[in-house]
């Protein structure tokens, strides 16, 4: 089986690629458009800017396999800014299109409180943004991705924008930070997550550990286009 871990100088290539490999496969980390058009599964991992990760992308001729490869049904990985980039466009750093493969908009968290009152009436706490730490996430559909995690689970984010596809059928997980957003979609082959896994500890292994297996599974059973 063929992985390819998107090299594109956005993402955390080496912690994605160590916990892939734990999972028992040796991932090809390329930038090359060949090599996702070759591959069994893709997961393209980022963090940062998303108009300068679109910028990246173009540059080494990648948004056009990237989006073949995601329409293809193949088992696709989406990590942090990867879920980001799968929407139409980035509303609030300056109005950017992504690869527009999933109808929603990319918006930035917005400066609120966490709700209730602070030490003696005092008025609540800013949440700071960006959003960094662990929070949980509520599952609310059954995927292979998700195989043996339990709702509300917690995962490790570091972001300051969140994904808000226009269909919802996609949204199989959901966080509260000021406000609930998408954190885990799926939909055919794509499973895209807004915190990382990588950082997750043994929770955030098995959706590579699932993703894997979803892989392993295509590759047996399609033949390369």
């Amino acid at each position: 089986m063929k992985l390819v871990v998107v090299d594109y100088e956005s993402g955390n290539l080496r912690s994605v690629s160590r916990a892939l490999e734990s999972c028992g496969v040796a991932p090809l980390v390329s930038g090359d458009p060949q090599d996702l058009s070759n591959a069994d599964a893709v997961a393209l991992p980022g963090v940062g800017s998303g108009p300068a990760a679109m910028t990246a992308l173009q540059q080494r001729g990648l948004v056009e396999p990237l989006r073949e490869f995601a329409l293809s049904g193949r088992p696709f990985l989406g990590i942090c800014l990867g879920l980001q980039l799968l929407l139409d466009w980035t509303d609030e750093e300056g109005g950017a299109p992504c690869l527009g493969i999933v109808p929603g908009r990319v918006k930035r968290l917005p400066p609120t409180t966490s709700g209730g009152t602070g030490f003696n009436g005092t008025p609540p706490p800013t949440l700071k943004i960006p959003h960094m730490g662990w929070n949980s996430v509520t599952l609310n559909a059954n995927h292979q991705a998700l195989s043996d995690i339990d709702s509300n689970s917690y995962f490790y984010f570091v972001h300051s924008y969140y994904a808000e596809p226009a269909d919802s059928a996609g949204v199989l997980g959901t966080t509260e930070y000021g406000l609930p957003f998408c954190s885990v979609y799926a939909q055919k082959g794509i499973v895209a997550t807004q915190f990382h896994p990588e950082k997750s500890g043994a929770v955030g292994l098995r959706i590579y550990r699932n993703f894997v297996a979803m892989a392993a599974e295509k590759s047996r059973g399609t033949p390369h286009p």
